[in-house]
């Protein structure tokens, strides 16, 4: 193989490491980390660096160890409701108010008075907040749904729109109606199983 080739694919191999250290997810850190040792020890043993290959193998196999572990982990959610603003909320909003606003408007005031909110724990940490306002007798608008980004991969929406349709049940919702014009918010709130809903512009609906 050329030399330029091999110096290529040396390059990308640290490309792709240096874009694994900038994943806020640690699950996508680690495939990303996976697939930049693969490519390294393969450039190191194509280049005569055994070292360098077998430390690149080493890398690969303990992010397959700890993936393994990932995937066979099972989380523990559970709903914490918030009665009404709390000091915790308000330092919340604080700290993630630039995140959160890429995905949804952020109106405090508005926010503390819908009727329903919550913390979703997972494994004992607050990782997510949902609030919602009634819209109609059957609907509920969803207002906020937002998980920090260390435990942002749809885990939570899951445990929440799929987990939870009793909860919802029992306070008189049938459906949820959420308003977006945020690329990334439809997407997820699609992988959810929102429709759009075309009598209204920006609309997404999904029967509980």
């Amino acid at each position: 193989m050329p030399d330029y080739i091999l110096d290529w694919i040396g390059y990308l191999g640290s490309l792709v490491v240096l874009i694994s250290l900038l994943m806020s997810s640690i699950k996508k850190l680690r495939w990303i980390n996976l697939v930049g040792a693969v490519i390294f020890a393969f450039y190191g043993f194509m280049i005569a660096s055994i070292p360098t290959g077998f430390m690149n193998v080493g890398i690969a196999v303990i992010d397959i160890v700890f993936l393994v572990m990932m995937y066979k982990q099972k989380d523990y959610f559970r709903v914490l409701p918030i009665p009404e603003p709390t000091e915790y909320l308000k330092q919340f909003f604080k700290f993630y108010k630039n995140d959160i606003e890429q995905f949804q408007a952020l109106d405090e005031e508005a926010l503390n008075k819908a009727s329903v909110k919550f913390y979703v724990l997972r494994n004992m940490t607050p990782a997510s907040v949902f609030i919602a306002e009634k819209y109609d007798e059957n609907t509920l608008e969803i207002k906020l749904d937002y998980a920090v980004p260390m435990y942002r991969d749809f885990k939570i929406g899951k445990f929440v729109y799929e987990n939870q349709k009793e909860y919802f049940g029992g306070l008189g919702y049938s459906k949820f109606i959420v308003f977006s014009d945020k690329k990334e918010h439809i997407n997820y709130m699609k992988k959810m199983g929102f429709k759009e809903y075309p009598q209204m512009k920006n609309s997404f609906i999904k029967s509980i």
